[in-house]
């Protein structure tokens, strides 16, 4: 679908989920939390306008010009990939509880054990902290791994994310872009 969703789709899209964008021994593997139900409602990850995702990755240097969300397979060819901590969609991560991100947070590890990227990069601060039980992280580069592959943990791009504006993101991804090579 390349429309924009009606209502009735977004409504329809609630717990859908959508196909990883991945490939073995990616370079950074993004993780958002869980797919809105726009993302769900298009099978597009990050693909509600006004979310900064692909601007950032853009402007910080990861890819030559903006994709489009449609255009989230070309990822690969740049040795970058998508998948999220909890699978199902929803309006609002809020609405995921602590027990889905807990196991979202393993079933990530199981992930990072087969595919083997260098990076995962979790996008959300809250969401890791969940995730991998470790309340007091912070925005950047973390001890622990998930399975073989080093985390960092970016701001959310929704649009929703007010603490970080598209030049702060930017900013954020471009540092790791620089540790991945």
């Amino acid at each position: 679908m390349n429309a924009r969703p009606t209502k009735a789709d977004l409504a329809a899209a609630a717990d859908r989920t959508i196909p990883d964008v991945i490939a073995p021994g990616l370079r950074v593997l993004f993780c958002g939390i869980n797919p809105g139900l726009w993302s769900a409602a298009t099978g597009h990850h990050f693909a509600r306008p006004g979310n900064r995702f692909w601007p950032a990755l853009h402007r910080s240097g990861f890819t030559d010009r903006q994709l489009d969300p449609a255009e989230q397979l070309s990822l690969l060819d740049a040795g970058l990939g998508i998948t999220n901590i909890v699978d199902r969609a929803s309006a609002r991560a809020d609405e995921l509880t602590p027990a889905e991100l807990t196991a979202g947070g393993a079933a990530l590890a199981a992930k990072a054990t087969r595919w083997r990227p260098h990076w995962i990069a979790i996008l959300g601060v809250t969401a890791y902290r969940t995730a991998f039980g470790r309340p007091k992280a912070t925005v950047g580069p973390q001890p622990e791994h998930a399975g073989p592959a080093k985390l960092w943990i970016l701001p959310n791009p929704s649009g929703l994310n007010a603490h970080f504006q598209l030049p702060a993101l930017t900013a954020e991804f471009a540092k790791l872009r620089e540790a991945a090579g």
